[in-house]
């Protein structure tokens, strides 16, 4: 059974041109301004509310570690409570946050990430913080170590597999390599996850960072609608596969959902089917995310808003017509 074409309502909000990661998470938005304002107990009460939702916490600590005060302010809760864990992984992501500045030096990040995995030894985030590390100043091998931590406490970490999927892209820069080992690497974890995680669009993630990586070598146009990254038997099959999941598990709950609507609606997009791309825009509504709109080296907001207008146009023209092939699928899985 064919999808019914989508139903298109005009929005209030539009994209602002500034980008929060924090999302819809009105939790983290508000001990974000807590943190501010140098008031502890809000940041500490919803650490603990995270609890051990590891995709959740290692969001939510890397989105406050961003502030540029909350080194400061880490390091001062750690003071006054030496054995706090929650305070230990801030103040290592927000140290691994300045390294990647070039405010802080990569050892004594390092340092206050094993120093946190010690106070949290089940907790994956203070190895997502040595991955950040790696995956940007490290080898292979130091990026490979921190990704299996990571995975050995939470084998389906979303932010670790995208981290990685990035890093693998990065390989064999200057071959177009339809068997490129990011694609693998996506493919399989992609398969070895439960049916429903959200990692079941990576494969989609893969073929975003390797059009980066291509297009900067000069192999692939600058603009990624016209570069035909997308077309093509195998792409179809990875975005028909990731659509259709994302038809029958949205994960509205999931912190870095928004991350993947905006990976699926560009490659969505790029690939040419812009009514479903009109719906997943919808989903995304305000919450756009600087990658993959700004590959190879575009601006991410004038990059996202052309594509959703076209998007919602096309649509809005088609609104009375059966979707096009081939992506007139749908068929639900679950009964």
């Amino acid at each position: 059974m064919p999808l019914p074409s989508p139903v298109l309502h005009p929005r209030r909000e539009r994209p602002s041109g500034v980008f929060d990661d924090a999302f819809d998470d009105s939790g983290l938005i508000a001990a974000r301004t807590a943190l501010a304002q140098g008031r502890r107990q809000t940041v500490r009460a919803l650490l603990q509310r995270t609890g051990d939702d590891w995709d959740r916490r290692g969001h939510r600590i890397c989105v406050l570690a961003r502030e540029s005060y909350t080194s400061a302010w880490a390091r001062d809760w750690l003071a006054a409570e030496p054995a706090s864990a929650d305070a230990a992984v801030l103040l290592a992501l927000a140290l691994v946050r300045r390294t990647l500045r070039g405010k802080a030096e990569p050892a004594r990040a390092r340092a206050a990430c094993r120093a946190a995995a010690v106070l949290a030894p089940a907790d994956p985030t203070p190895w997502l913080g040595l991955l950040h590390l790696a995956r940007h100043l490290g080898t292979d091998q130091e990026t490979a170590d921190a990704f299996a931590e990571v995975c050995h406490r939470h084998p389906e970490h979303h932010q670790a597999h995208h981290l990685m999927t990035a890093r693998l892209a990065e390989h064999r820069p200057e071959h177009a390599d339809p068997g490129h080992e990011a694609y693998a690497f996506a493919g399989r974890s992609a398969a070895r996850a439960p049916a429903d995680s959200p990692l079941a669009i990576l494969p989609v993630v893969a073929y975003a960072e390797r059009y980066r990586v291509l297009a900067a070598a000069g192999l692939l146009p600058a603009d990624p609608a016209a570069s035909g990254h997308w077309s093509g038997p195998r792409p179809e099959q990875v975005l028909r596969a990731a659509f259709d999941w994302w038809l029958e598990w949205e994960q509205d709950e999931h912190p870095r959902r928004h991350v993947d609507l905006n990976f699926l609606a560009h490659a969505t997009f790029c690939a040419g089917h812009a009514a479903e791309a009109a719906v997943l825009f919808q989903r995304i509504g305000r919450h756009l995310t600087p990658q993959p709109w700004c590959y190879p080296d575009r601006d991410p907001c004038t990059a996202f808003r052309a594509a959703r207008e076209r998007a919602l146009g096309a649509a809005r023209s088609a609104s009375d017509e059966a979707l096009p092939e081939p992506y007139a699928y749908g068929r639900a899985r679950r009964t």
